[in-house]
């Protein structure tokens, strides 16, 4: 079946009224991920990294995220549900835990790797509100997706964490999608 952005957004907003939303939300995404040709069709051919807002309220986003070849975006939390379809290209997910210690505040806010996951174009992965992940394109090519979030992306307050010393600061959304234009500046660079 070819997806429909219409359609799609009424799906999600329907999916918010039952039980468990991202595991309704994930198979939408399933199904619409199904045929790539027909995303690429309805949103365009990725031809530099960006976030383009797709669908906007106080309890749903919907966005196309197309990260540049080799990006890699710091640990963050979302603090809302979040489901993300891969539609060409490859996302790897390194998941981090807290460290934080009542006997020993030196590691408070701190975390530490706790897993991985890479998801394929044709996957697609349901995060929980507590989820801390950090996102690599490991790829020569653009990585596409389809992200889902059960809140405003744009105006939650939430956290990310210092490559360095792995220590928790507020979330700078402008840094963020600054990063991405700065990524598509790196890329029209004379090689």
């Amino acid at each position: 079946m070819a997806f429909k952005l219409e359609s799609f957004i009424n799906d999600c907003k329907s999916a918010l009224k039952e039980e468990k939303p991202p595991e309704i939300v994930r198979q939408l995404l399933l199904n619409a991920i199904a045929t790539p040709e027909s995303v690429f069709e309805e949103l365009g051919t990725p031809e530099r990294s960006a976030v383009e807002k797709l669908y906007v309220s106080d309890s749903l986003t919907i966005i196309n995220v197309v990260w540049a070849p080799k990006m890699t975006l710091l640990p963050h939390n979302h603090r809302m549900w979040a489901v993300i379809g891969v539609y060409s290209g490859r996302e790897d997910n390194i998941f981090w835990r807290r460290l934080d210690s009542e006997s020993d505040n030196s590691e408070e806010g701190r975390i530490e790797a706790a897993g991985a996951k890479s998801i394929g174009a044709g996957e697609a992965i349901a995060l929980g509100k507590n989820i801390i992940h950090s996102v690599t394109n490991p790829t020569t090519a653009f990585t596409s997706a389809i992200h889902v979030y059960g809140g405003d992306f744009f105006t939650m307050e939430r956290s990310e964490w210092d490559p360095l010393s792995l220590t928790e600061q507020a979330y700078d959304i402008e840094k963020n999608m600054k990063y991405f234009e700065e990524q598509n500046a790196l890329l029209a660079m004379p090689k």
